[in-house]
Parts: C-alpha cells; structure tokens; sequence
C-alpha cells in the first residue's frame, strides 16, 4: 500500500528533516513545519526507527477545504478509515482549529470521531458500540483556514523519546533538537567532538548513535508495530538489518563535561542506560579550565543563555572563554546554540553562519564558527 506520510518538525528544521528523508530514498516538498513524502509500509517503518530529527510521522488520510460542520462529519466518513484502521482499533482524535469557520476545537474532534465510527460501523457491519480494544491508531485533525488535514500518528510517543533518558536536568534539550544540531554541524563521528556544557549527556549520546551508526529508534516501540497492515517480520527484519550495520567497534572520540557533579551524574546514567560508557569520555569541568588536546575539533553545545537574574554576568564570562578556546586553537570548529542576542558582540567574533532554531518555546540562534580545514 502507497501512503502519502507527514514529517512533523520543529520550526526551522525542515530543510533538515528533508535532507534526512531523501537520504532514504524519498522525495519530499516542505511546509512549515512539515515535511511531505510518499511511501509503503517499509517506509513508515524505515523512517520511524531511523529518522534523528523529525518529531513524528503521520499517514495523511484527509486533505480537503471544508466550512460546515455537516461537510466535515460526511467527507471525513467517506474516507478509507477501514484500509487501516481495524473493527476493534482505539482511536482517540486530537485536534487544532486556526483562522477557521470551524473554530470550536471539542466540537471538531466529536464529529470527526462521530464520523470514523459509522464509516467502520458500515465498513465491517458492526452493531452497537464499537470496542476500540485492539491497537492504537492517534487521529489528529488541524484546520487551518477552512483545510482540514486528517492524520493518523504512526509513532505513537514523540520521536525524541529514544528510550535512554532516565534522568535529566531542569532544562533539557530534546533529543530530535542534539541530532539536527550535529546534522548542521555536519557531524559523522571521523573528527573529535567536545560539549563543555553537557548537561544530561543529551547531545554526546546523539553523536554516539551518530558516528556509531546506531538507529536511534533501536530501543523503543512504536504504535504502528501492532497493526495489522504492516507484517511483524517487516518490523524484526528491519530492525536486525540495522543491527548488523551498526559500528560498534568504531573509535570515536567524544568529550562531554560539566561544571555541575550531578549533572555529570546524570549524564553517565543515560550514557550507561544505552551503553555507550566506552565510546564517551565524561569530565567534571569548568569552561575556563578546558583543555583541548585534539587536532579539527568540533565544538556542539548548548550552554546556558543567562536569561535568570544575576546569570548574565557569569554567562557572558563562559561565551568569553569559548572565544578564547577558538582564538588558541585556530582549527576549531564551534556550534553553539543560545538564545542571547549579543554572543557575537561578547565574544568578538561574527559566526560563518547562523541560524534561527527554537528550544522549545524560546527562540535561539545557532551560531556556526568554521575552524581553520
């Protein structure tokens, strides 16, 4: 079966997520925040256990221009619910309404849901009401000015839950956000990566799957792995296949530290839970007492932005330094990502390139300094 699929992506990534898509195999078209694609049931599985960057995948099941509410209940029943959705699937409906006629959000997801239950009600001449015991299929509707687009979640939890946090700081950063960093860093494992600000080990651990070649995906499962439309061995075949390129002998070096103990603490527990303690060297640090021992080094981080009061001070202190590490070490490549609009001007230093990305909710910059090749 052909799927038209939905990548959900953080603002500004998109280009991102595209470039990781096509690397697949797959053309794409993007929107903000979504990038399109065709493909079979492989390519859900493909995308979902491989994909580092993108949120979550949908299969679009609805995509039309609709202003009553009697319009959306028929042409969302006339869809083909039952080519994927089974007699007992669960199906919770979430949904979003912007600058539409249909602005009442519950009322949306009550039709919607009205809809899909007579559409399998006739579809498997079912009576009554319907058990929605079997698997999970997440129905999503988002109207935007009168288009409505019906999905159906083929991830389940958010991508960025990999399986290994156990821990974390107060403030981390998600994982899909590490690996979209080091794809703009053109990170790939051959170059010694150093995060002096490594918090809970978020971005050291994306670099190890990274240069390892592990799936990010490896460790988790995903709602599509119980329907019925996608073969079990489809799943287990993929998934040893990954296996089996993995590099797990590679050499890499990865230095993350910290000037906090227990967030270094944190970090090995994560470190430990994916089992990468042998590929990722930890430090207990302060920014001014680094010492960079290596030749082409990449520098990827996410240091703290000052934004409580009495951090500044302190915060433009640690930016200082890393300009000093570039100044002393002319092949060092710097990645770093903060929200403070005066770095350039603190450091003394105008970026090769920058780049607007969102932690979150808070808008920051991704400033990119090229080492000396």
């Amino acid at each position: 079966m052909n799927f038209k699929l939905l990548a959900n992506t953080p603002m500004g990534l998109e280009k991102v997520v595209a470039n990781e898509i096509e690397t697949l195999g797959y053309e794409t078209t993007l929107e903000n925040g979504r990038v399109y694609f065709d493909g079979d049931e492989a390519a859900i599985v493909k995308a979902n256990l491989m994909m580092r960057t993108a949120d979550r995948f949908r299969i679009i099941i609805g995509d039309f221009n609709v202003d009553t509410f009697d319009d959306l209940f028929e042409m969302t029943k006339a869809l083909p619910w039952s080519d994927i959705l089974g007699p007992d699937a669960e199906f919770p409906v979430t949904g979003r309404s912007h600058k539409s006629t249909l602005y009442s959000v519950p009322d949306v997801q009550r039709i919607v849901k009205k809809a899909i239950v007579e559409h399998l009600k006739d579809a498997f001449s079912l009576g009554g009401k319907l058990s929605e015991t079997g698997a999970r299929y997440k129905v999503d509707i988002n109207i935007l000015k009168d288009r409505a687009v019906l999905t159906i979640d083929t991830s389940g939890d958010a991508l960025h839950k990999r399986g290994y946090r156990r821990e974390q700081g107060e403030a981390p950063i998600k994982e899909t956000l590490a690996a979209s960093m080091l794809r703009l860093a053109n990170y790939d494992g051959t170059k010694p990566l150093y995060d002096p600000f490594a918090g809970s080990g978020t971005i050291a651990i994306e670099a190890a799957l990274i240069a390892l070649n592990i799936a990010p995906g490896a460790n988790r499962t995903f709602d599509s792995e119980s329907w019925d439309i996608i073969p079990e061995e489809l799943w287990e075949d993929t998934r040893m296949k990954l296996e089996e390129e993995a590099l797990y002998d590679k050499e890499v070096i990865i230095h993350a530290s910290d000037i906090d103990p227990h967030m270094i603490e944190v970090a090995k527990i994560n470190i430990m839970e994916i089992g990468l303690q042998d590929n990722i060297k930890l430090a207990i640090t302060d920014i001014h007492d680094l010492t960079i021992s290596h030749d082409n080094v990449q520098l990827v981080t996410n240091p703290p932005y000052g934004e409580r009061i009495g951090e500044a001070k302190e915060v433009e202190e640690m930016y200082r330094r890393v300009g000093e590490l570039m100044s002393r070490h002319q092949d060092l490549s710097v990645y770093l990502m903060t929200s403070n609009k005066e770095f350039e001007h603190i450091i003394g230093k105008r970026a090769t390139k920058r780049r607007k990305l969102f932690n979150g909710y808070i808008e920051t910059t991704f400033y990119q300094y090229w080492g000396k090749r």
